[in-house]
């Protein structure tokens, strides 16, 4: 039997080929539209020679051209390429390298940025760009416009068997800070991430039909909506849960919170995924200025992942809708479903984070790879075992230490979490055992900000941080010390960095100081700088 996502969709589509699949703005696609149109986009990219396991990149923003072209690289069972729109030169370049692309499908507003370092894969010849009102120049690299694509491309789903084992990869952070390709299996992504397990019930499903049959027998489908970028792992991956489940995907294509609570009026969304505070906040501000403005009845759910809810808006939602169901999911690209918990208004949070409901094959393990066992508190690092991915493309040494093999000879995949039991059998996390900074659902890593400020002449050292910000959840701060006699302001410091790293990551705050501390080693000492930060010496915001 096999559970490829390919597969699943195909399923639904069968039993529900009228029933709306996706609204994009004014464009609505039934389920039997988008197959069609995932099909020829599959047959483009087969008469280009694109085959089996090969890395097609998505460059761009959320469309329904985005969600177009993974169907149409999973059907012809290659493999769809998350690449973030917001990297500069340096990021993109080094994930069309690493990921060894073979074609991209872009925004045309990105075709210059592209062009720039394409020749990093020497495998990438085809490009396919999404028409927009950019004019960008895309003749040098002779891509095609994506209707054009499509219309190229034959109708029937005419492809040959897949498989279980077909990769599906979604690039993340890694230890540099570049992006790193967590490559999974169809059948383990299903079962970690996508609807293969019920969250209540942890059981999993009787067949590759399961999901499909219960899309069938469901008379009103869920109308649920997917804020974050498609480019961002959560957002994929509910996406193609709610098909298996014959839901209506309703898409945002940018994040604007007024336009957000029109769209649900409009289409009478039922259920939401968001980032946290990050988009949380906005909403609720949108709310409390207008709070009469829109009929949102039909909202029941809102779920988050990826970023910090905090307790108080969570509070605030409550507030406004009583009968709300709000649920926090905690995981990871790497591990997949590892908890969930759901809100109650005015529930005190955990000391160092959230205490969730476990999923299935979650454990806690010692520094000796030993499972922790219900009822000992000793603190550990969070893993899940079961269906978990082949670990990082083009990266042993990033899969060996990520994907062990513990004590009891099972492998599992280990986060940067660490954890601790319960008495009554859930998990408080702790929290993050690198130093990595989660800023609206982006995570970003200090060294590689450092190395961008390094880069500034007036920079002699710098170490960098996360603080807390009421909105994103955390911001990037910088302790710089600057070379003798040289100094900045943080809007230069910002200006230099962003030739080097994407928007999101350069610093919102500047602490000058003397001397940097550093261990004796010469690793930063990154406690004494969120110390010296949270203390606001020498502190300059953006």
């Amino acid at each position: 039997m096999a559970y490829n996502i390919a597969d699943l969709f195909e399923h639904t589509v069968d039993v529900v080929p009228d029933r709306t699949a996706l609204v994009d703005g004014d464009l609505r696609l039934s389920y039997a539209d988008l197959d069609e149109r995932g099909n020829r986009f599959g047959h483009f990219l087969a008469a280009q020679g694109v085959g089996v396991n090969d890395h097609v990149g998505i460059y761009a923003q959320n469309s329904h051209q985005w969600l177009e072209a993974m169907l149409g690289c999973l059907k012809v069972r290659a493999v769809p390429i998350n690449v973030n729109y917001r990297y500069v030169e340096d990021e993109l370049s080094y994930l069309i390298g690493n990921a060894e692309l073979v074609a991209c499908v872009f925004d045309q507003e990105y075709a210059g940025r592209l062009a720039a370092v394409a020749d990093r894969s020497p495998k990438l010849t085809t490009f396919v760009h999404i028409e927009d009102d950019s004019d960008a120049d895309t003749s040098s690299l002779g891509s095609i416009a994506f209707e054009d694509a499509v219309a190229q491309g034959a109708p029937e789903r005419d492809f040959p068997e897949r498989s279980a084992d077909d990769h599906y990869v979604i690039y993340t952070g890694g230890t540099t800070g570049m992006p790193k390709g967590v490559v999974w299996r169809h059948e383990d992504i299903f079962f970690a991430l996508g609807q293969g397990i019920d969250a209540l019930t942890g059981e999993r499903v009787e067949s590759e039909y399961t999901r499909a049959e219960q899309a069938a027998a469901t008379e009103t489908p869920l109308v649920f909506c997917v804020i974050p970028p498609l480019m961002h792992g959560a957002a994929q991956i509910a996406t193609m849960s709610q098909w298996f489940l014959g839901s209506t995907l309703v898409l945002v294509r940018k994040f604007d919170a007024e336009g957000v609570w029109d769209l649900f009026e409009a289409e009478g969304v039922n259920s939401v995924l968001i980032t946290g505070d990050a988009m949380a906040r906005p909403l609720m501000d949108a709310l409390d200025a207008s709070p009469q403005r829109w009929d949102l009845s039909s909202l029941v759910s809102l779920s988050s992942s990826a970023a910090l809810f905090s307790q108080s808006l969570k509070d605030r939602y409550l507030e406004y809708f009583p009968n709300l169901i709000i649920t926090d999911s905690i995981g990871s690209t790497e591990s997949g479903f590892n908890g969930i918990t759901y809100a109650a208004k005015g529930e005190t949070a955990a000391a160092g984070g959230p205490t969730v409901s476990p999923g299935r094959d979650v454990v806690i393990l010692d520094d000796d790879l030993e499972l922790i066992p219900q009822g000992d508190d000793r603190i550990g690092k969070l893993g899940r075992g079961g269906n978990i991915p082949l670990g990082y493309h083009n990266d042993p040494k990033k899969t060996a230490a990520t994907f062990v093999t513990a004590a009891d000879g099972k492998r599992y995949a280990v986060s940067g979490d660490s954890a601790q039991w319960t008495e009554d059998g859930r998990i408080t996390m702790l929290g993050r055992g690198s130093v990595s900074i989660n800023s609206g659902g982006e995570k970003i890593f200090p060294e590689e900000v450092e190395q961008a400020l390094k880069a500034h002449p007036a920079v002699f050292d710098c170490t960098v941080i996360g603080v807390s910000d009421e909105r994103w959840g955390q911001k990037v701060a910088a302790v710089v010390q600057f070379t003798e006699g040289e100094s900045a302001d943080l809007d230069a410091l910002c200006d230099h960095a962003r030739n080097h790293i994407a928007g999101y990551k350069v610093p919102r705050e500047l602490h000058v100081v003397d001397s940097i501390v550093r261990s004796p080693s010469g690793k930063p000492d990154y406690r004494w700088a969120k110390s010296l930060a949270e203390s606001g010496d020498s502190r300059t915001e953006a």
